[in-house]
């Protein structure tokens, strides 16, 4: 079991499916990432943290940074967010298009600042 896996498994059942479905997804846009825990939420890294996601009380939460939130805004307008954070709902299907472009734009910028 992976540190992320370990982590999905602590979060209420009911969570449990789509922080998997969330891990698997960010997992193959990442698969030379290692995996950490950081600032407490799952996170791939490459020398510098990629993205992070997290289960929080209301929304899962998934932490690309600024740039490729204001990149993204119009395409981010029906999730709520914050300067760094993406709103994802609980319980409705993942916006897994979207979730590629914001992993990319993430590792873009992890690429340039290595």
């Amino acid at each position: 079991m992976t540190i992320i896996e370990h982590y999905i498994s602590e979060q209420p059942k009911e969570r449990q499916e789509q922080l998997n479905e969330l891990y698997v997804l960010l997992k193959s846009q990442l698969p030379e990432a290692q995996e950490k825990i950081s600032y407490g939420m799952p996170t791939f890294y490459d020398q510098h943290n990629i993205i992070h996601f997290a289960n929080m009380k209301h929304h899962l939460g998934l932490y690309p940074g600024a740039e490729p939130i204001a990149l993204l805004q119009t395409e981010l307008a029906d999730y709520h967010t914050s300067k760094g954070a993406i709103q994802l709902p609980v319980g409705e299907p993942l916006p897994t298009e979207l979730i590629i472009k914001v992993t990319q734009l993430a590792l873009q910028r992890n690429r340039q600042n290595n």
